[in-house]
């Protein structure tokens, strides 16, 4: 059974859509680069700025929204300017696809146009798979619960944080989840294996899209727009892929021929820089990641005093603070998550976060609200064994607070464990 050839003749609906997605594809690349090319968030950030410009200006004057545009992508890219761009792309596209059809209605067929947009999808795909794959198996993106994530009621959490300590908990979900990934990534790279990653990837870009729809999380452009390139790059063999999954009839196999040019060094050359940019996608990934691990993730070096501190003893002014729960003023809890920041939980049961400067070397704490970072307060601490004693160096209100580090152990949720047997579910 030979390969499939390609269509000498198009009909005028498939024209018209390739040529919709050739302008739609590659404005999506451009404006939305995903950092897949290196050094292109440095290129990037001269060059949106006319866009930036432009949203805002079409924001105003043309939709007339009652808010003006002031947030870009970033931390969230869900920002009212991420749909304006993307409706922007669609607009341009279509027009485009319209113009495109009046002028060049003669054609017969985009075989060679269609196969070299595959390749920027699939590669685009591909880069981001592996990007997001890499941070899951090296355990950057979720990392475990943290003493703050540990003891917030779960009432408390949005969606987003829930979602994010649910996938944080387990390596091995990490492992599971991130290897798809990485795996759909690799496989894309290459023609003969390029179906069966956008198989998997229409499976792993929609776990992606679902998560990020049902919990709330501001990636839910990007990952809709992964969900649309897999199904893209499965609609050249729609009808092979129905008629053996669904149908039950033969499929013929696919042509992985691919579009070569005439002169052979123009070929070696391709193929030399095809498989180095692979190389430097993948090994520069994984080196990035593991670099990272020392930065943020589950391996980053805890500061100083990390843990959970329960107070025992709180001494305003050498009077023993009772503890009552309608205080608003006293310690109940002392956590530190992270270097230079902590939060003190209150008897009332509220929380107040803190600035929490810590020199071991003279063994002293400054900590200040992120509202006042003029007014300071000054202690001097000790720690012995798991108990540690803050005394304030204030000579009016001083405050000696002694504390009993928490065994973060003795959470449920961090020693339940993995359990081949279970006689009775243990849901609590």
């Amino acid at each position: 059974m030979t390969n499939a050839a390609e269509p000498a003749y198009w009909s005028a609906p498939r024209k018209i859509a390739c040529r919709f997605f050739v302008v739609f594809f590659i404005l999506y690349v451009f404006l939305n680069p995903n950092g897949v090319v290196p050094n292109v968030d440095t290129a990037y950030e001269f060059y949106i700025a006319p866009f930036h410009w432009l949203m805002v200006w079409i924001a105003a004057h043309i939709l007339h929204l009652a808010k003006p545009v002031t947030q870009f992508t970033g931390g969230s890219g869900d920002t009212t300017y991420d749909y304006l761009i993307l409706l922007f792309i669609t607009f341009v596209a279509t027009v485009s696809a319209i113009i495109w059809s009046v002028i060049d209605r003669k054609t017969r067929n985009y075989n060679k146009l269609f196969y070299w947009l595959t390749v920027i999808v699939r590669y685009y795909l591909a880069i981001t798979m592996v990007v997001y794959g890499g941070v899951k198996v090296i355990k950057l993106q979720f990392p475990g619960p943290s003493p703050d994530r540990l003891l917030q009621p779960l009432g408390s959490m949005s969606p987003m944080g829930l979602a994010w300590s649910y996938m944080g908990y387990s390596v091995g979900f990490n492992y599971f989840t991130g290897f798809a990934e990485l795996s759909c990534g690799l496989l894309l790279f290459f023609r003969k294996t390029a179906t069966l990653g956008a198989v998997i990837g229409l499976v792993v870009t929609g776990n992606i899209m679902a998560i990020n729809y049902c919990f709330d999380v501001p990636v839910k452009l990007l990952a809709t727009m992964l969900v649309v390139m897999s199904i893209f790059l499965l609609s050249k063999d729609s009808i092979r892929l129905i008629n053996f999954f669904f149908l039950n009839k033969p499929a013929e196999p696919a042509n992985l021929d691919p579009h070569k040019f005439k002169a052979r060094w123009k070929n070696i050359t391709l193929a030399t820089i095809k498989y180095v940019f692979i190389f430097y996608t993948v090994v520069g990934n994984f080196v990035s990641d593991v670099q990272a691990m020392s930065l943020y993730g589950d391996k980053v070096k805890k500061p100083p005093l990390y843990g959970i501190y329960n107070v025992q003893s709180f001494v305003r002014n050498n009077d023993t603070i009772a503890p009552l729960n309608t205080d608003t003023t006293r310690w109940n809890k002392l956590v530190i998550s992270y270097a230079g920041s902590a939060r003190v939980k209150l008897m009332n049961d509220s929380s107040k976060r803190y600035n929490f400067v810590i020199d071991t070397l003279k063994h002293t704490i400054v900590m200040n609200t992120y509202a006042d970072t003029v007014k300071k307060a000054h202690f001097t601490y000790q720690l012995k064994k798991d108990t540690l004693l803050m005394v304030s160096t204030f000579p009016k209100d001083s405050l000696r607070i002694r504390m009993k580090k928490f065994d973060m152990n003795n959470f449920i949720l961090i020693k339940r464990g993995f359990h081949w047997v279970n006689e009775v579910p243990f849901n609590r």
